[in-house]
């Protein structure tokens, strides 16, 4: 049975460095543009899993915006799952991949769990959760999210609600 490893989030753990913003710069910064994400580091920590060596995964603290010093060991593995929603804006890390499956959701969905989601864990407001989602969120996905998916391999309709595509 293979091992299976996880790696990524949003991938929010390659967020670029930002420690060294202000509080108000790293709340007004763009983190649905590919330019967002430390592609280089999570390139060369992926190139490092699948060559059998070890790697020091970096945490993301979502209240200071800001990687934290505390990094998560993680051991190379016969299957690394690589999640995210800018995953495919990277040629080089899309190379890297052996299978890129892309979940597919309805807009009004995906609004609905980003409200969720940024009230509940986040304590941010509904309002300000509608300017973000207006002027960076959507925006960022129609630019960048959307079109990436012409380079996966499977498309799973229904944001995760179709059972026979998960299967």
């Amino acid at each position: 049975m293979p091992k299976m490893q996880f790696a990524g989030g949003y991938p929010v753990e390659y967020c670029i460095y930002l420690s060294d913003l202000s509080d108000e710069e790293k709340r007004a910064h763009n983190f649905d543009h590919p330019d967002s994400i430390d592609f280089d580091l999570l390139n060369r920590q992926l190139a490092e899993l699948k060559s059998g060596k070890a790697v020091e995964q970096p945490q993301y603290s979502y209240l200071t915006c800001s990687r934290l010093a505390e990094t998560v060991h993680v051991e190379p593995a016969d299957i690394v799952i690589i999640e995210g929603i800018l995953v495919f804006c990277n040629k080089k890390l899309r190379d890297q991949m052996d299978i890129k499956i892309y979940v597919d959701a309805d807009d009004d969905d995906r609004l609905m769990r980003i409200i969720e989601r940024d009230i509940a864990q986040r304590g941010k407001t509904v309002p300000w959760v509608i300017d973000r989602y207006t002027k960076t969120v959507k925006p960022m996905h129609l630019e960048f999210i959307a079109p990436s998916k012409r380079y996966a391999d499977i498309i799973v309709p229904q944001g995760g609600h179709n059972i026979v595509a998960i299967k």
